[in-house]
């Protein structure tokens, strides 16, 4: 494998409370709404914590089956609607993804059998945390960037034993009206592991900044946040997989994933609907 350098790997984002909008009552729905879908949201992680004993019993086919039930009921119980397009991968894939909010996760769960590489902080996530680790995500220490090279390593394992791994090269989230460099490290590991790439576009239609984990937001502000949204369409979009022979450096494969994810606007229409 080549060698990663061993230079600090801690994107941070300039987006902050300033990028969120202005309040509006008409885009909000009731503190009724907001108290149901919230009872509901506890449901889905009450689901999660049942899952949480039985998840490595399973097959790795029947955890991400589990895991992307799960991913729909979160959806669901938020009424959040999730629409795709284009052909995710099924094995030996790289999924790269720009990345906006918590909810990204959730979205690429629902419709990928994907292993995730998440920053080592979801790991304390209450709930998600551990089902994220029973699920074979792969963890990443942004402080520590003489570990980034052993990531690397474990992402080309998975992708090596045919698994598909999903990243977000920017490397924290941005609020939707800025964004971040598709940084190269990870596609390292697809290179190695001669997998393709497939570079996914999430949006969030007119609401990406209502929805954003913004700058020091919590878990909790950036939820209530998503609790309150009138209506909300997440779109996913696969863009054609991009094949490492083609391509001689990580830095050009990041050019061109990040440029393909740039191209892809919101996908309302012509979109296969998926009820989460």
């Amino acid at each position: 494998m080549s060698s990663v350098p061993s230079t600090l790997w801690q994107p941070r984002s300039d987006c902050g409370p300033e990028c969120l909008p202005e309040p509006d009552e008409n885009g909000s729905v009731s503190g009724v709404r907001q108290a149901v879908r919230f009872v509901a949201l506890l449901g889905a992680v009450i689901f999660g914590v049942a899952l949480l004993p039985v998840l490595p019993l399973m097959k790795p086919r029947g955890r991400r089956a589990a895991g992307r039930a799960w991913a729909r009921s979160i959806l669901a119980a938020l009424e959040i609607r999730l629409v795709t397009k284009g052909r995710l991968p099924t094995e030996k894939a790289l999924l790269v993804a720009n990345h906006i909010s918590w909810l990204d996760i959730v979205a690429v769960l629902a419709v990928a059998p994907a292993q995730m590489l998440a920053k080592h902080d979801v790991r304390d996530w209450p709930v998600i945390g551990r089902l994220a680790a029973s699920a074979g995500t792969i963890f990443v220490d942004r402080t520590r960037p003489r570990a980034l090279p052993g990531v690397v390593a474990d992402v080309a394992a998975a992708l090596r034993s045919g698994g598909v791994v999903a990243v977000f090269p920017e490397g924290t989230t941005w609020c939707g009206a800025m964004t971040g460099t598709f940084r190269p490290a990870m596609f390292q590991a697809a290179l190695d592991a001669g997998a393709q790439v497939v570079p996914v576009a999430i949006n969030y239609g007119e609401r990406p900044t209502t929805v954003a984990f913004l700058g020091e937001d919590s878990l909790w502000v950036s939820l209530r946040r998503v609790l309150a949204v009138r209506r909300l369409i997440m779109s996913v979009t696969a863009t054609p997989a991009l094949h490492p022979e083609a391509v001689a450096t990580r830095r050009q494969l990041a050019r061109v994933a990040e440029a393909a994810v740039r191209t892809e606007g919101p996908v309302y229409q012509g979109a296969m609907g998926l009820a989460a």
